[in-house]
Formats: C-alpha cells, structure tokens, sequence
C-alpha cells in the first residue's frame, strides 16, 4: 500500500473521497465557529451593551490598559478620571470593560 502525504485525502478511486473532504471541511468550520468566532462575537455584544449603560462613577478600563473611573459621558467620547485630579479624554469605543459602581479610590 502507497503512502499518502495526506493521509485525509482518501482513496482517488473512491467515488465518495469529494464529500468526505467536504465533511471534514465543514466540521473544520463549524469547530471555528462555536469555539472562536461565536465567543468572540458574544464578547463584543457584551462589551456594547455596558458601553451604552455606563454611567458617572463607573470604573472602566480601556483597549490600551487604562483604568480610571468615568467622568463625563458625550455622544463619541468621554473623560475619564486616571488620578485625583488627571483626566484623559478618549473615544467610547476604547473601552473594553466597565464595572459599574466599583472605585478604589
């Protein structure tokens, strides 16, 4: 018997070899789907969700690590409070956590 460098291949003679490769295929995408892409996605919707409910006071931390508590809310940005007295502005859409009422100041 030849060895096949692709062992999932299957036989060329076999006439069902074309839908196996397809299976494979499609249980290879649906892997993706529900352990990377669906999470992924969940996540997202989450983070949303707070970004629109958070309000003054909230503890929030940014894309680029910064942790701070919330300020001010505007249409696109905020102003967030980083130390007694430093404030940053920055867009809504930095924000990867908030924590709604949790300061440790």
């Amino acid at each position: 018997m030849q060895f096949l460098p692709l062992f999932l291949m299957g036989n060329p003679d076999d006439p069902n070899a074309g839908i196996i490769n397809l299976v494979f295929l499609g249980a290879i995408f649906l892997v993706f789907y529900f352990f990377i892409i669906r999470p992924q996605s969940k996540r997202q919707k989450e983070i949303k969700e707070k970004v629109e409910e958070m309000k003054k006071g909230d503890k929030i931390v940014t894309s680029s690590g910064i942790i701070g508590i919330l300020d001010k809310i505007e249409e696109t940005e905020i102003l967030v409070d980083v130390d007694s007295g430093t404030k940053i502005r920055m867009l809504k859409s930095a924000i990867t956590d908030v924590n709604p009422n949790k300061q440790d100041k």
